[in-house]
Parts: structure tokens; C-alpha cells; sequence
């Protein structure tokens, strides 16, 4: 006898007094309390009452309303609460209407009583996994449960969730290296319809390219030395649910070629195989590098990034929200307890003013890391700066951009390019788009002016 069917209450309506005794009977005795009705009117009247039964077992002929006129009636008034259904006239339109009006299973006179306590187990314990979906689903319906910060940049990122979660459309990540592209990836996942099928995750950077093919598409049995079975591939074990590529910048000419095809027709054969294999998957891409940069280079295929950069999200440094920078604190310390039973480190207003004037050139991975040697240095107590490995930044905004740029590899005429497509919108904006005034502000006449500009148009 379990707590779960210690709580559970069945009706149980048939006008035959002898089944209606026999089965009170067992699942008295398997732990439910049951109650039993002996015709149609009698099974509408309790049904209606203040506290709604668990499961109701009725016998399609009854004295009266024949058990599908009350289900239908039940269904009409709006209540949901389970039916199964008893015949012993089963025929194939009988259980057609009554799972179309809303049975949930039936089963045939004579039946076995162990038929029948099979089919009430199966049901409770598919509401069992169904309210723990329901709980998962609701932990993970609020971004802001996984991705922590309330700055305008991120509460942006929040909308584009809403928006691109519910679609099957592929999704390109961009942002420096530690920013959280991967738990972005993660939410837009469990968002989506195809959370309950898995989340595949695979690092470009990690794999050389002799092992990246094969573990993308997977290898039959003798494709290679060492192949010495047949193996999946990370796209058909993602099969109707998601896979993630990170560091897709990093993969040659040739894998972009054969990842092309995938998204194209959504099929690809196996190294060393001839059979076509067809995938129901919905694709994640992230990078820290420019790809429309790799593009003009040509060392990265240019019909791929229009196929990834359907919807682009950009995941912004953290230097980009430094108003964050006090929440993500929090929750790492809650997260780096010096030990399980020990209360939050707390950090002083000198050790929180080092970390807001940070640039933090790691972003939120590197904050992440800080925090945790700092309260493990402060044994949990207060962290204060001499806890911290930071270097405190004398440097100006102009300076921390330009380093941000050096690390995803921008070219010195790419920087003196941005810099001065800045000055002329904000000379245009510091004199109220007059042509001539801005012109003059910036040493240029206005021939001149006007002709960068048509540049950057």
C-alpha cells in the first residue's frame, strides 16, 4: 500500500451488484477508498459534489443515462476527472466514441481483475509524471530563474526569448568568450516544444577535425581504424530535440560543407555509410568570432552563415551591463558556500566597488571564478580586496573597448574605421545634424565630410 494510492478515490458505478462488490472490493484491498453507484443519475449526483473523485469506473449499460451519455454529460459540464470505461458488448465504434467524448481507457466483460488494476496504475502513475513535467516546466518558464541581471540589455535578451523559443527556427549566438552563450542555448531549449527531447551540446574548439565529423554525423562499423561498431552520431541522438554548436567558427571548410546539407534537408549519411539518415532537430549555433568577417576572408562558407543567422541573438559583455554585476555577485555566493551548511559570504562595499570598476575582460565565466577563490580565501566570511586577484583598471572606456576588439581579432584599419564612423554621427548629433557645423568641429570642410560619411552609409 502506497501514500499515493492511500489518497486516491475511485467511483465505481455498474448496475450489476456483483462486479460493482467485486471490484470495491480489490481496490479496497490495493489502498484506494472506493465508492460505488448503481446507475446513471447516481454517478451525475456524487460526481457533482464539492470534493471531485480521482478516477471513475462506469459500465457502459446502465438503467437510466448509458455510461457515454453521462461521460458526455460530465465532459459538458467540466469535469475532467478520468474515466474507464467497462463493456461487455465491445465493439470498435463503442470504444471510438467513448474515447473521442473523453475516456481514457476501457476495458471488456469478462475482464481480469489484474487487467483492470494494471490499467488504474498506469493512469496515476501518468498523472504522477505529469504534474512532475508541470513543475519542471514552471521552474524553467522565467529566464530570469537561469540568467541572472535586470539591465536593459538583458531584459532585451528576455523579450527575444519569448519571441524565437516557441519556433523551430535556427539560432545563432554571438558574444565574447564567457558571456553565457551556453545558457542561453540551455533556455532557449526548455522553452520550447522540445524540452522533453534532449539538449545535445557540441564544442567545435574541443574536437580536431578527423574526430568532428564523426562525431556529428557518426561512423558505421570498419569506416576507420579503431571503428570497430557502428555509432550515432550527435545529430541522430538529438533527434526530435535540440543540439547546440559552440565554437562554430572554429570548424573547417569541409565540416561547414557537410553541416550545410543538414540544415538544408535535415539528412546526412554516416562516415564510411551509404544509408541516408533524416533528423527532427532544431539547431543552436554560438561563436565569439565576427562570421561575417570570416566570410570576406573566405574561411567560412558564406550560403552556411545565412543558413545559421536566421535570428541572431547577441549576448553583451559584461562591461556592457555593469548593473549586473552586484545580482551575478549574489548568486555566485550563494552558489560558493565555503561549505554546505555555511550562510552566504557577504562582500564589502571597497571589495564591490573593485568588481563594478572591473572591465572584466573573462565576463561572467571570470566573475564567476573570482568569487568562488574569494569566499574559499575569506573561509565564507566577509571578502574584502585583498581576497581579490583583480588588477583595479585605470584605463579609459575608449581603452577597454579597443582591448574587447584586439580579442575577437579586429584588424587596426577595422578599429581607426569604427572610430571614425563614431566621430561623424556624433558631431552630426552634437550640432543638430547641421552638415556645416559638424564639418567644422572636426577640421573637415564640407565636401570632405560629406564624402566619409557616403562611405559609411
Amino acid at each position: 500500500m502506497t501514500k499515493a494510492s492511500e489518497q486516491r478515490h475511485i467511483l465505481i458505478a455498474d448496475d450489476d451488484p456483483g462486479i460493482r462488490g467485486l471490484l470495491c472490493e480489490v481496490f479496497d484491498e490495493e489502498g484506494y477508498l472506493t465508492e460505488p453507484a448503481e446507475h446513471g443519475g447516481e454517478v451525475l449526483a456524487k460526481m457533482t459534489k464539492k470534493h471531485p473523485y480521482d478516477l471513475l469506473i462506469m459500465d457502459v449499460r446502465m438503467p437510466g443515462q448509458d455510461g457515454l451519455t453521462v461521460l458526455e454529460q460530465l465532459r459538458k459540464n467540466g469535469i475532467t476527472t478520468p474515466v474507464i470505461m467497462m463493456t461487455a458488448h465491445g465493439t470498435s465504434s463503442t470504444a471510438i466514441r467513448a474515447i473521442q467524448i473523453g475516456a481514457y481507457d476501457y476495458v471488456i466483460k469478462p475482464f481480469d481483475v489484474e487487467e483492470v488494476t494494471l490499467v488504474v496504475k498506469r493512469l496515476f502513475d501518468h498523472q504522477q509524471l505529469a504534474s512532475k513535467v508541470r513543475e519542471l516546466e514552471a521552474k524553467s518558464f522565467d529566464p530570469r530563474d537561469k540568467m541572472i541581471g535586470n539591465s536593459p540589455a538583458m531584459q532585451e535578451i528576455y523579450k527575444q526569448i519569448g519571441r524565437v523559443a516557441h519556433t523551430d527556427a535556427t539560432v545563432l549566438i554571438t558574444g565574447e568568450t564567457g558571456t553565457g552563450k551556453e545558457v542561453l542555448a540551455n533556455l532557449i531549449h526548455v522553452n520550447s516544444a522540445r524540452r522533453n527531447g534532449p539538449l545535445i551540446k557540441v564544442n567545435c574548439a574541443a574536437l580536431p577535425e578527423s574526430l568532428l565529423e564523426s562525431e556529428l554525423f557518426g561512423h558505421e562499423k570498419g569506416a576507420f581504424t579503431g571503428a570497430m561498431a557502428q555509432r550515432k552520431g550527435r545529430f541522430e541522438l538529438a533527434h526530435k530535440g535540440t543540439i547546440f554548436l559552440d565554437e562554430i567558427g572554429e570548424m573547417t571548410l569541409a565540416t561547414q560543407k557537410k553541416l550545410l546539407r543538414i540544415l538544408q534537408e535535415r539528412e546526412f549519411e554516416r562516415v564510411g555509410g551509404t544509408t541516408t539518415v533524416r533528423v527532427d532537430v532544431r539547431v543552436i549555433a554560438a561563436t565569439n568570432r565576427d562570421l561575417e568577417a570570416e566570410v570576406r576572408a573566405g574561411t567560412f562558407r558564406e550560403d552556411l552563415y545565412y543558413r545559421l543567422n536566421v535570428i541572431t541573438l547577441y549576448l553583451p559583455a559584461l562591461r556592457q551591463r555593469t548593473g549586473d554585476i552586484p545580482l551575478l555577485a549574489e548568486f555566485f555566493l550563494d552558489k560558493y558556500r565555503y561549505s554546505p551548511s555555511s550562510p552566504p559570504a557577504r562582500i564589502s562595499e571597497e571589495a564591490m566597488e573593485r568588481l563594478n570598476n572591473y572591465d572584466w575582460p573573462g565576463n561572467v565565466r571570470q566573475l564567476e571564478h573570482e568569487i568562488e577563490r574569494a569566499v574559499i580565501l575569506s573561509r565564507g566570511n566577509v571578502i574584502t580586496s585583498e581576497h581579490m586577484s583583480l588588477v583595479p583598471s585605470s584605463r579609459s572606456a575608449l581603452q577597454v573597448d579597443i582591448a574587447a576588439r584586439l580579442r575577437e581579432q579586429s584588424t587596426l584599419d577595422e578599429l581607426l574605421a569604427d572610430v571614425e564612423r563614431l566621430a561623424l554621427q556624433e558631431a552630426l548629433v552634437q550640432h543638430d545634424d547641421d552638415l556645416k557645423a559638424a564639418a567644422r568641429s572636426l577640421g573637415l570642410s564640407e565636401a570632405e565630410f560629406q564624402k566619409r560619411q557616403k562611405k559609411y552609409s
